[in-house]
């Protein structure tokens, strides 16, 4: 077994990775880190826990510490729910300290030399762990996208056996992706909210590198230009994207590039059985039906039009979010890079 921590573990996304890593068969969940405020105190008493799974009792008396590095001796792997403006010195000392780090976090997503990785669609560049190590640092740090970023890109990647070089996507984003007091009640109630700070960019910018070539020294962008517009919805879980390509094959083709389009692997435990499932009814996807596909894992494609147009749906906070972060994991533990 992995030993492994969760740094930032009360909040929304690090109480994913609790959920998602109580009884994993591969990683131990030894240490969860917070605020000084919590720190010393078990987590069963300080976490105010709000997701819709079950409360993973088995942790409630893991002692949470502070976030440094001093924390976390006895980790193999990190990993990271941190805010970014903390994650960015902190996860580099931690990985310059031997340690793994696999981090949701923006701050590091489009550093050269750091992968950033969706499995189903990259997995080589995690070869930039390689580049890491022979740059003198013990760990290294592996990063997830943004949720909307994730999502858009594997509802991208059965397309890139046809030419396009353009995208343009409306995202309509769950309020759980603002954090448990990311957005206010009275600004979401009956209201759409037409601006999410940078997530236009984090879009634009990370799906280019995703889709990238890696030359075995770097990755080089990927020719297309993404253009997107970012909104906030009152749903709950669950982020849709409505999507324009400049593929120019038959719908039929590209519905049979959706419905044959497998991952290259069977045998990570967060794996599902369909990361991406073509829904061939007029008003599907929707949140409230489809965000817990393949436990959260799956993203859901539909209403594919000619043009090209469709909608996608992921559950943000988990394929967005904690269980890419784990299913990378996964997949670097299967590669043994730990």
């Amino acid at each position: 077994m992995i030993n492994v921590g969760v740094l930032g573990a009360t909040g929304a996304v690090g109480q994913r990775f609790v959920q998602l890593l109580a009884d994993h068969p591969w990683f131990h969940l030894q240490t969860l880190t917070a605020s000084e405020r919590s720190a010393g105190k078990p987590y069963g008493k300080v976490v105010n826990w709000r997701l819709d799974a079950p409360y993973p009792d088995k942790v409630s008396d893991v002692v949470v510490t502070p976030t440094t590095v001093e924390s976390l001796k006895d980790c193999d792997l990190v990993f990271s729910a941190l805010p970014a403006d903390v994650a960015t010195q902190l996860e580099t000392e931690i990985a310059n300290a031997g340690i793994a780090v696999c981090s949701n976090a923006r701050s590091h997503r489009m550093d050269p030399d750091v992968p950033l990785v969706i499995p189903e669609v990259n997995p080589d560049h995690l070869g930039l762990i390689d580049v890491q190590r022979d740059r003198g640092r013990g760990g290294f740090i592996v990063t997830n996208p943004n949720c909307s970023t994730i999502v858009l890109t594997l509802a991208l990647a059965p397309l890139r056996s046809f030419e396009f070089h353009n995208v343009h996507a409306a995202t309509m984003q769950a309020i759980s992706g603002g954090g448990f007091a990311g957005v206010a009640a009275m600004e979401i109630y009956d209201n759409v909210i037409p601006y999410i700070g940078a997530e236009e960019e984090k879009i634009e910018t990370e799906i280019v590198k995703i889709m990238g070539t890696f030359n075995g020294s770097e990755v080089i962008p990927a020719p297309i230009q993404v253009s997107a517009s970012c909104h906030r919805v009152p749903v709950i879980d669950g982020h849709t994207i409505a999507v324009w390509a400049d593929v120019k094959e038959p719908v039929d083709e590209v519905k049979k590039a959706y419905a044959t389009f497998k991952s290259p692997f069977s045998n990570l435990p967060l794996q599902p059985a369909k990361a991406i499932e073509l829904l061939d009814q007029p008003d599907r996807p929707q949140p409230r039906l489809d965000r817990n596909r393949g436990r959260g894992m799956t993203v859901s494609v539909g209403r594919i039009r000619e043009g090209l147009r469709f909608v996608a749906l992921g559950h943000n906070t988990i394929r967005g979010a904690a269980g890419a972060s784990v299913l990378n994991a996964e997949l670097i533990y299967s590669r043994k890079y730990l």
